[in-house]
């Protein structure tokens, strides 16, 4: 078998610690996720860590920054051929409900900015942090509406609708669904600003 070249280990390196970062913020928060723990499980040193990251904080955005950027690929490719609106809202619909079952990924945005806030280290990553998946499907919401005539920008429409699928209380508490809230906010929209079977 090939050697790695020195790129392909480090990439192969920092996708462990991010696979073992995932598992052991599950198991312990994000304040009792040690740097230590998370080099340890996934086999390296804590100085492996800091050749990939700057520090514990600076791992998990952008864990978050990949996990968000993955959700509108994967958007993309499951909207892009749905030409019917209300098939492509049934669709998000489910996507949103399947999605919502982890809490995990929402939480950990919260500990991370109430983390950043408190020790003074919030900044443009972290408040631009779900700005280009909010963005990305909003975009596909906007194959909805009429040209100019959609009720909000595409980061607003996108933000409604990741805010309900990672809004950590609505797993925890009985009442209408992820999927139902997400269908109920855009089918009103649909009705009032779109209304068109189909969708270009």
């Amino acid at each position: 078998m090939a050697r790695l070249t020195r790129e392909q280990s480090q990439a192969r390196t920092k996708a462990k610690l991010l696979a073992s970062a995932r598992e052991v913020v599950a198991r312990e928060g994000y304040e009792g996720a040690t740097v230590e723990r998370i080099a340890e499980e996934a086999g390296f040193s804590k100085g492996a860590f800091y050749s990939n990251f700057n520090g514990k904080e600076d791992l998990f955005l952008y864990l978050l920054e990949t996990h968000a950027g993955e959700d509108v690929t994967e958007l993309e490719e499951l909207l892009g051929p749905i030409t019917d609106g209300r098939l492509l809202i049934d669709t998000l619909s489910n996507w949103s409900q399947e999605r919502s079952t982890d809490p995990s990924w929402g939480m950990l945005a919260l500990e991370l900015f109430r983390h950043a806030r408190r020790n003074a280290t919030f900044g443009e990553r972290h408040s631009n942090l779900f700005r280009a998946q909010w963005e990305g499907l909003g975009k596909i919401l906007l194959r909805l509406f009429p040209e100019g005539k959609a009720p909000a920008g595409p980061t607003a429409l996108g933000g409604i609708v990741f805010e309900l699928t990672y809004g950590a209380a609505s797993s925890f508490t009985k009442g209408p669904t992820v999927g139902e809230l997400v269908k109920v906010a855009l089918t009103s929209m649909y009705d009032a600003y779109g209304a068109k079977e189909n969708v270009s």
